[in-house]
């Protein structure tokens, strides 16, 4: 049985999904049968005496490495184990490694028809791409595909509602430490990179930003050391500064449409995907403000990671598919060279049995000459 592994390693929180058979979204008329399995952790690294790295904890006593997920920082994190010194790519497949180790050592049945896939921000330069595919590959994840953010999202889209007309999709990933804004191409006849245009980020805008806007507008608001910022702005100035926070964001997203040389008319819909997009204000500003439709997920940080399990499920399943193949294949010569010796044998037979019956002539009748037996070959005398 195929299935599908997708990890999503983000600055705050990585995100892990195995899809196993039924677990996207079934056609119409057809039931789901098991539903992804996902865990979310904190992108922290510990690792112990021996050198063995632990994902998502923080320990009371010693240091986790953190700030290590974005290579596109210069002040992304560095860690020395041993004698060895792990560059954030490395500390990114070592985030990697410990997942899907885990995986196989709770799922061993699924070690054969695993299609694992691991995304990286689009707005990743050639340079960086190739240094993750070099750590990946460093610690024997060969197999392992790498994808982009918004093109894992826009597989998740066309599972969940697909099949889909030829169009354009703006994805607004409002993640823990920042804003990614990218146009995508959906549908039949899609391009085998389907970015248009540039992706742009900000960090003006997500979880990070949001929580220093949010205290900062409650510690004004505060009359004694004592009241409850939770409840000051749970009550009066959360959801204001939410849909102010989300509308001032259009300025990247009329950016990302201007490179592109495409204006909001020419989208077909937001895919709203991040963590920090769970609030209900957010697609509701998005829809007001661009008058398009609007998708998100129930759970929108787990909808990259969706996206590469239903990518890695169907790569197991072609892998799958080549495999019996090649099985075939294989059978079919088999039969062949067994069917072509089983007539050889009884030809053999046949001609073996006509040169003892002229054999026996000879003996009987005395001949004198040499005995030709035509046709199969064999001169007695």
């Amino acid at each position: 049985m195929a299935v599908g592994l997708g990890l999503s390693i983000g600055t705050v929180n990585t995100v892990s999904v195995l899809a196993e058979e039924g677990s996207a979204k079934a056609p119409p008329g057809r039931r789901k049968t098991q539903r992804a399995q996902t865990i979310t952790r904190r992108t922290t690294l510990t690792f112990d005496s021996t050198g063995v790295a632990r994902v998502g904890m923080i320990p009371r006593h010693g240091r986790a490495v953190t700030e290590f997920a974005d290579l596109t920082q210069r002040s992304s994190t560095w860690a020395r184990v041993g004698n060895r010194a792990l560059a954030p790519a490395d500390l990114v497949a070592t985030v990697a490694k410990c997942l899907i180790d885990e995986v196989l050592r709770d799922h061993p049945g699924c070690g054969t028809g695993l299609g694992i896939a691991v995304t990286y921000p689009a707005r990743y330069a050639d340079e960086q791409v190739d240094a993750l595919r070099a750590a990946l590959d460093g610690v024997e994840l060969t197999q392992v595909a790498l994808v982009a953010e918004p093109v894992a999202a826009a597989a998740w889209l066309e599972a969940d509602r697909g099949p889909l007309m030829p169009g354009l999709t703006l994805v607004y990933d409002l993640g823990g430490a920042g804003l990614d804004v990218t146009l995508v191409r959906v549908g039949a006849g899609c391009p085998s990179n389907p970015i248009v245009g540039v992706p742009l980020r900000s960090t003006e805008f997500g979880g990070r930003a949001f929580g220093a806007l949010i205290a900062e507008r409650a510690g004004q608001g505060l009359s004694s050391p004592s009241s409850s910022v939770s409840e000051v702005v749970a009550d009066t100035i959360a959801g204001e500064l939410r849909v102010r926070h989300v509308r001032e964001s259009l300025e990247l997203v009329y950016r990302c449409l201007r490179v592109a040389d495409v204006t909001m008319a020419d989208v077909d819909r937001v895919l709203v995907v991040g963590g920090a997009a769970r609030p209900a204000e957010v697609a509701e500003v998005l829809a007001a403000e661009l008058a398009r439709p609007v998708i998100a997920a129930a759970d929108p940080e787990r909808t990259t990671a969706d996206g590469a399990a239903i990518i890695g499920r169907r790569a197991a399943v072609v892998a799958e598919a080549v495999a019996e193949q090649r099985r075939a294949r294989r059978r079919r010569v088999r039969r062949r060279a067994a069917t072509r010796a089983l007539m050889l044998s009884r030809r053999t037979r046949r001609r073996l049995g006509r040169v003892v019956v002229v054999t026996s002539m000879s003996a009987v009748f005395g001949f004198g000459t040499s005995i030709l037996a035509a046709g199969d070959g064999v001169l007695v005398s």
